[in-house]
């Protein structure tokens, strides 16, 4: 296994468990190093510190293990295991009313690079880094057999996660040359449930793996909510929040979405549920506009926008957009109204986001009391020694 060399001092995170190598801490590499190959990396002396896989870019080195150990089969196993037993232990697999949930996240499970989501008998397997990439065949065939009949499909799903252009001709891609296709099995049913409720999966074309998982407690608890509620659901996607919504015994339900497509979705999975029900209208609109042309009509609303900073250098602009969307919102939400707010950006921390709600609620003149702080669910597992891995923020706030 080749190695890779650390600066003097440059092995401080790495003996505290961080599991990333930057490339600014790289002395040297043994020559013949590729991007995905597992390398050992080591300090100025030679000492063995962790194994990983190497990549071009800021994150030089993703760890897989502090332990000198090989990356083979009986490895993929152990992790793949271990990572089935936490949400065994969390109560989201194994369930008779929930055979949607997050298998394998990145960093949390040991595994960076990786996001296994598994919706009833098809498991959506996407890579973030090219080791996982080349990884991909291995990790699916242990996949199967640690799940042990739990699925019977693999869809491999990295068409726009990969970093770069990387396009690789390799025996057994998809039949159009892409990076998203069937790695085992194959599938034309794309239904599944969660918490007792229905949903259309498009891990084809749709966004991450075809389905938000990580608002699944999130929308339960909006649940409890919306009994009588006028709800209001914006960036609507698949339409989550708004069939527990339903559910809840809301009075109508408007989905709101730029995207067309967002749109079908949201109407095909509240026709799953709820067929026919008048409650529900759906809307093709920018968030923006739309709640600035609406009335005072509603009183619960979501605000679950996508990211609005991929990166640090978007931070500013990110945080004056979050502080616009929540102003606009409280402006028009009923005195008494119930607001479920959110950033799922990574470098938006809590505290920058609370205060972006903070300004918003001071600039519309309302006065705001937080009832609930929401955060990703126990299958969406943080690092203790990676607390980059916590992206999800949210407040529930009711406002006079």
């Amino acid at each position: 296994m080749r190695q890779v060399y650390l600066k003097r001092g440059k092995e401080e995170s790495l003996l505290r468990f961080h599991p990333w190598v930057f490339s600014g801490a790289i002395h040297h590499l043994n020559d013949g190093i590729s991007e995905g190959d597992v390398v050992r990396v080591v300090n100025e002396q030679g000492d063995f510190i962790a194994v990983g896989h190497y990549q071009m870019g800021s994150i030089a080195v993703r760890v897989l293990s502090f332990d000198d150990e090989p990356v083979d089969d009986a490895f993929w196993a152990r992790r793949l295991m271990s990572a089935l037993h936490v949400r065994q232990a969390v109560g989201v697999a194994d369930r008779p009313d929930n055979n949607t949930y997050r298998l394998v996240h990145g960093e949390g499970d040991m595994l960076p690079g990786l996001v296994i989501d598994v919706y009833d008998r098809t498991a959506v397997m996407q890579a973030h880094s090219v080791g996982m990439h080349l990884c991909r065949d291995a990790i699916a065939r242990q996949l199967v057999k640690v799940m042990d009949g739990r699925i019977a499909h693999v869809y491999y799903k990295s068409e726009t996660t990969l970093p770069g252009k990387m396009r690789l001709d390799e025996p057994g891609m998809g039949d159009d040359g892409s990076l998203s296709y069937f790695i085992y099995g194959g599938s034309d049913d794309h239904t599944a449930m969660e918490n007792g409720l229905l949903f259309y999966v498009d891990w084809l074309r749709g966004q991450k793996t075809g389905f938000f998982v990580d608002q699944r407690e999130n929308r339960r608890l909006l649940e409890k909510f919306a009994k009588g509620k006028r709800v209001l659901n914006m960036f609507c996607y698949t339409g989550g929040f708004s069939f527990y919504a339903m559910r809840g015994g809301a009075e109508l339900v408007h989905s709101v979405d730029s995207s067309a497509k967002a749109i079908e979705l949201t109407n095909r999975n509240v026709e799953l549920n709820f067929p026919g029900d008048k409650r529900h209208q759906a809307f093709c609109e920018d968030a923006f506009k739309y709640l600035e042309l609406a009335g005072d009509q509603y009183d619960l609303v979501i605000l679950d926008p996508p990211a609005f900073a991929k990166h640090r250098g978007a931070l500013h602009h990110a945080l004056k957009g979050y502080t616009r969307l929540n102003m606009k919102a409280l402006q028009k939400i009923q005195p008494g109204g119930i607001l479920f707010t959110f950033s799922c950006s990574q470098v938006v921390t809590k505290d920058h986001f609370r205060n972006t709600v903070f300004t918003a609620a001071a600039l519309a003149g309302r006065q705001v009391r937080i009832l609930h702080q929401l955060h990703q669910p126990a299958d969406h597992p943080i690092n203790i020694y990676h607390p980059e891995g916590e992206y999800l923020k949210g407040l529930v706030l009711y406002v006079e």
